[in-house]
């Protein structure tokens, strides 16, 4: 490794171990990581060549130095200015939209509840009793309960009456100091509410009271009492919650009944070791109310922490071949010391025998305690919320007296053994790569306080009808640019809506039957568009997973020099409309707009491939039959085309071709303007950065003949372009078909009398044929037709196809239209005259077919000598 990348990696250390050192828990941490710091800058020093960068990093170690004395003669730690910061996240800095506005106050409703945006902390009062002294508040409407809840249902009781009574909590609370107060370490636990994501975070939460943010979960409660740090009790049961979801922080209220059993089964959180503490099982309702009420029908423990904390959620699949564990360990684990990230994990679907012999419930979600690495083994210390959950029976257990010889080496047993955890039911150690192996979803939510900027962008999302996946013609997108290279976060968030609620309730009762009936979401990022909107998939810088999570994340290293293009993708999202937020999160400031067309002017013509108009590729001799429109440039301009099917199994394609606005009937390479390229499922693209000022053809075309389906054809220009249908080219016309001409071997022209009654406006249509199983009928015949009025050396050629030239065309050749009349008939007669190119041996079919507007008679085919 050169010097250079090895003072890169020892930056990044030393970076890590002063973020460190506001973050630490006690005196002693925060003075060891100044001091790693200062040592790994030290070193630095010794590597660095230029006098600039050594003095900096001169800078930088007085700059600790002096941070490890303070440190040492600080009578508290963290200090009481630093408890505060802790909790700090950029707040976005942009002034939203009037329909901004809109969109944030109808996210406001949900299950019949309003939940306005956060404005200000309540003023004390609003918790205070009311003058009679005797009634306490009750929310209007009294949350859902499951069947299976309902069964054991008992009513809803206030704290001393829930709490004090509960099966677990020994004798009647004695002061309401004891409701808001932990006396042991918390211990959460879930009973029948099928909660387990929530319980989870709440577990994961709460773990990081070692790690510097003790108040993360508490400091949402109101009344709160900010001398002790800790939520106190409100006087006339009211409480409020700030918790964020729908693109901001909102006030959710809720009074102090809980929900009480008539057996030993639990209807609410509870903590083991301290089973009358209140806020958990409040904080779980406010939760529950906001996703519709304890007939809670699933969902993941990212989504509910960033709706509890605000904490950044990102989902990593633990089965993707793309997954790096070395990677994933190193860069979770400090962060994880430093406090900056909470884990939370999730299972997949897993068989009844498989759950009994792994110890693992399917479509479940644990909380992660704690993270070592004892020797080579990186393990962690995993939490089942369930009460009497089933723990892990792998190679790695609890150390109990009969199995810590024989599962754990001595490394595992000095790092671990000590651990507070170590013996808490429901709680196991497992590896790395035990989790990647039995897991499907690591959960991340990252401390916003990481970023110094944030920009939120609040739209509403009309959901196509037409659903090509590929298609990017419809979503929302946004132009990126950042002030400097760095790192740049985008979250885009759905929107919860009750009908959601209502579809998982109706479809299934499994987690995973629920997501994916409530669809996907991901985020793609383009580099090379100029923060211009994009209208296929392709050429992605970032292709995000789709995710059937209300979140999803994209990461990026972006530089200040490209614009960036961000795509807010779906798939299967089953309401008609939804409201969503994008939210980017940097360390330097960012433009962020809505992306543009690039080309002002657009236009949508509608159209269909029917039974008689889808011809197919261009190798087809029915190609000319499909959809065709004509297309008036008035002047240079770039053109886009755009097409996009109902059907997003259809392959398709668009072309532009150079045939003066008329039907296109013999297409050639030259005649090629521009084409979307190979045939595509759903939807093409074709774009000419600048056409002449013409009139052009379009066509529009499926790979094979006879596949039917509608589309939608958007053009777009820098200037007004005119753009119509091209009428069929059977449009107006009778439809003549000759009797099969047959060339034998050794006759190259054939010719048949045309006659017509009155003034006929007519062309002539030639398609080769094949004669089964006739060696020479493999490959098509050079052709050319003509229309001729008179035989031998006085006859005068009035037309003839390809500027008499021969041709093997799939889709046939064609002689202009032509003004006949009856006194030409006369005149030596009119005669179609078919030719084939002299030199082939052996017989070939010609269908022929004349397109009039009048009645013709043809008559039989006879050999033609010239």
């Amino acid at each position: 490794m050169s010097s250079l990348h090895a003072a890169m990696g020892m930056e990044d250390d030393a970076q890590a171990a002063e973020s460190a050192v506001d973050k630490s828990s006690t005196k002693e941490e925060a003075l060891k990581a100044a001091i790693l710091a200062t040592e790994l800058y030290m070193k630095m020093i010794k590597l660095s060549h230029s006098d600039d960068e050594k003095a900096r990093l001169r800078g930088k170690c007085k700059q600790l130095l002096s941070r490890a004395e303070e440190i040492k003669q600080a009578k508290e730690w963290p200090p009481a200015a630093s408890k505060e910061v802790l909790l700090k996240a950029p707040v976005s800095g942009r002034e939203t939209s009037k329909r901004e506005d809109i969109i944030l106050l109808e996210g406001s409703k949900l299950h019949g509840f309003i939940f306005p945006p956060w404005t200000s902390d309540p003023d004390d009062s609003v918790f205070d009793e009311v003058s009679d002294g005797t009634s306490l508040y009750t929310d209007p409407m009294d949350l859902k309960l499951s069947d299976a809840q309902t069964e054991i249902f008992a009513g809803w009781g206030r704290p001393h009456e829930s709490l004090g009574q509960s099966p677990i909590a020994g004798s009647p609370v004695q002061s309401d100091e004891a409701l808001m107060d932990s006396a042991a370490e918390i211990d959460l636990v879930q009973d029948i509410t099928t909660d387990c994501s929530v319980v989870a975070s709440l577990c994961a939460g709460t773990a990081r009271a070692l790690k510097g943010h003790g108040q993360l979960l508490t400091s949402i409660i109101y009344p709160f009492d900010k001398s002790k740090g800790q939520p106190r009790i409100s006087k006339n049961g009211k409480y409020i919650f700030r918790l964020h979801f729908n693109g901001c922080y909102r006030k959710v209220t809720i009074d102090d009944r809980l929900p009480a059993s008539n057996t030993s089964r639990c209807l609410h959180v509870i903590d083991r070791n301290n089973p009358r503490l209140l806020w958990p099982p409040l904080l779980e309702k406010a939760y529950l109310k906001v996703r519709g009420g304890y007939d809670f029908p699933g969902s993941n423990s990212g989504t509910d922490l960033w709706v509890l904390t605000g904490w950044i959620p990102e989902q990593i699949f633990l089965q993707s071949d793309d997954l790096q564990q070395e990677m994933l360990w190193n860069r979770i684990l400090k962060s994880f010391g430093y406090g900056d990230v909470m884990l939370t994990l999730g299972t997949g679907r897993l068989a009844y025998k498989e759950e009994k012999e792994l110890g693992l419930a399917g479509e479940h979600d644990y909380a992660i305690l704690d993270m070592k690495e004892a020797g080579t083994q990186r393990l962690l210390l995993v939490k089942n919320p369930w009460c009497d959950g089933m723990i892990w029976k792998g190679k790695v257990l609890v150390p109990e007296p009969e199995s810590e010889e024989r599962t754990w080496t001595q490394d595992m047993r000095e790092a671990l053994s000590p651990n507070r955890f170590a013996t808490t039911p429901g709680t196991f150690w497992m590896t790395l790569e035990d989790i990647v192996q039995h897991f499907e979803s690591l959960y991340l939510n990252w401390n916003p306080g990481l970023f110094t900027y944030r920009q939120d962008h609040h739209f509403s999302w009309t959901i196509p009808a037409m659903k090509n996946h590929g298609s990017f013609i419809h979503n929302p997108q946004y132009a990126l640019k950042s002030s400097k290279t760095g790192t740049v976060w985008i979250l885009l968030s759905r929107h919860f809506a009750t009908s959601e609620h209502d579809i998982a309730q109706n479809i299934s009762t499994s987690s995973s039957g629920t997501s994916s009936a409530l669809g996907f979401i991901s985020l793609y990022v383009f580099s090379s568009t100029s923060g211009q909107r994009v209208y296929l998939s392709d050429d992605a810088l970032h292709r995000g997973a789709y995710v059937d999570s209300p979140q999803t994340l994209a990461r990026l290293e972006v530089s200040d020099s490209t614009t960036y293009t961000v795509v807010c993708a779906q798939q299967g999202l089953p309401l008609p409309k939804y409201s969503f937020t994008l939210a980017f999160f940097s360390r330097c400031p960012l433009a962020v707009t809505t992306a543009s067309s690039g080309l002002p002017h657009f236009t949508n013509h509608t159209g269909s491939w029917t039974s008689r108009t889808a011809g197919g590729n261009a190798s087809a001799a029915t190609y000319p039959l499909n959809p065709q429109f004509s297309i008036l440039v008035p002047a240079p301009t770039p053109v886009t085309l755009i097409l996009e099917t109902s059907d997003p199994e259809l392959a398709v394609h668009v072309k532009i071709v150079y045939s003066n606005g008329e039907r296109a009937t013999s297409i050639t390479s030259k005649d090629i303007l521009v084409s979307s390229g190979d045939y595509r499922r759903g939807c093409a693209l074709a774009s000419l950065p600048l056409a002449d000022k013409g009139k052009y053809t379009i066509v529009c075309s499926t790979f094979e003949a006879g596949q039917t389906g509608t589309f939608t054809l958007r053009v777009g220009s820098s200037i007004p372009c005119e753009v119509r249908p091209i009428l069929a080219e059977t449009a107006g016309r009778l439809s003549t078909q000759l009797p099969m001409l047959i060339f034998q071997d050794g006759v190259d022209r054939m010719l048949a009398p045309l006659t017509v009654q009155r003034l006929t406006r007519l062309r002539i249509v030639a398609r080769s044929g094949r004669i089964p199983h006739h060696p020479a009928s493999r490959s098509r015949p050079l052709l050319k037709v003509s229309l001729e009025n008179g035989q031998g050396p006085n006859k005068l050629i009035l037309d003839a196809s390809g500027n008499d030239g021969f041709s093997d065309a799939p889709m046939g050749i064609r002689s202009a239209d032509l003004d006949v009349s009856p006194s030409m008939c006369m005149q030596g007669g009119l005669w179609i005259v078919v030719e084939r190119l002299g030199g082939r041996n052996g017989m070939d079919e010609v269908d022929l077919e004349v397109l009039s507007d009048g009645a013709v008679r043809v008559g039989l085919w006879g050999v033609g000598h010239g």
